[in-house]
């Protein structure tokens, strides 16, 4: 295993920060946490739409996350409705964008029709719909902590009968104060930063921008410290705020992104030695 020697590295991760950081020291390294999301449920909205999944109204059901599916079924659950639910899965085309949905519902004894391949963004998930006729058939859709307007608007192009919902929203935590001090300075703080959504890119940089501090913000992850970011969504967002990765793994997961990170310092390391 690459090691991190001794590098501090900020996460903004919330949900497995603990896992994410244990990680960190067995590699190596110290972690900075710094948690930058909140996920709030959006119960009504889910239970809503339980009763058209329920009824059998869809012919294609795509779970985007991990987490939406998990909250859906959950949901459903708490209804009592669990085993409707999943009955009506049983009889659609299940789409599941990779490995975390489809991990879900196979712990409830489903198993996805289609599961699109690397980097699971929204380019491949259309690439994987593409031999399934979707002119006037219901088709469900469920987010994250957001919408995914570009791939709902390309259901829709194709003829889909489309009906969404958020089983979650994403939200900025509620203690501001270690991402606050992430902006502050970060080149004080940390070696390097680890992004593993682009919706931590998002929050990092709001709290930035209330500070007042966009801009320095961009210039230290841009100069003076060593990004990685988890795939290429993630990547984009950091684009978009003037930041271009220095690290990002073929496998998108947290694992690969630590492994990679690693790595990177372990050759810049030896660059600087032979200089």
């Amino acid at each position: 295993m690459p090691a991190l020697h001794g590098a501090r590295v900020a996460l903004l991760e919330t949900r497995l920060s603990a896992e994410l950081a244990e990680l960190v020291r067995r590699m190596g390294g110290t972690p900075v946490s710094a948690p930058s999301v909140r996920e709030v449920p959006r119960q009504a909205e889910t239970a809503a739409f339980i009763d058209g999944l329920a009824a059998g109204r869809f012919a294609v059901v795509l779970f985007q996350t991990g987490v939406g599916a998990a909250a859906l079924l959950r949901e459903a659950e708490r209804q009592q409705r669990l085993a409707e639910v999943l009955g009506a899965l049983r009889q659609t085309t299940l789409v599941c964008r990779g490995p975390k949905p489809t991990a879900v519902v196979r712990r409830y004894g489903l198993e996805p029709t289609i599961v699109p391949v690397k980097p699971f963004t929204t380019k491949e998930v259309l690439e994987a719909l593409t031999a399934v006729e979707l002119t006037g058939k219901h088709v469900a859709l469920v987010h994250y902590g957001e919408r995914n307007t570009t791939l709902a608007d390309a259901l829709r192009a194709r003829g889909a009968q489309l009906a969404e919902v958020c089983p979650y929203e994403w939200a900025l935590p509620e203690d501001l104060e270690p991402l606050r001090a992430i902006v502050r300075d970060p080149a004080s703080q940390f070696d390097a930063i680890a992004f593993t959504s682009q919706v931590q890119v998002r929050n990092l940089f709001a709290v930035a921008a209330d500070m007042g501090l966009t801009d320095a913000l961009a210039a230290a992850l841009s100069d003076d410290v060593i990004v990685a970011a988890v795939g290429p969504v993630c990547a984009d967002a950091l684009k978009a705020v003037g930041v271009t990765p220095d690290v990002q793994p073929a496998d998108p997961k947290m694992g690969p992104l630590l492994t990679a990170l690693a790595d990177y310092i372990e050759l810049t390391r030896g660059l600087e030695k032979e200089e």
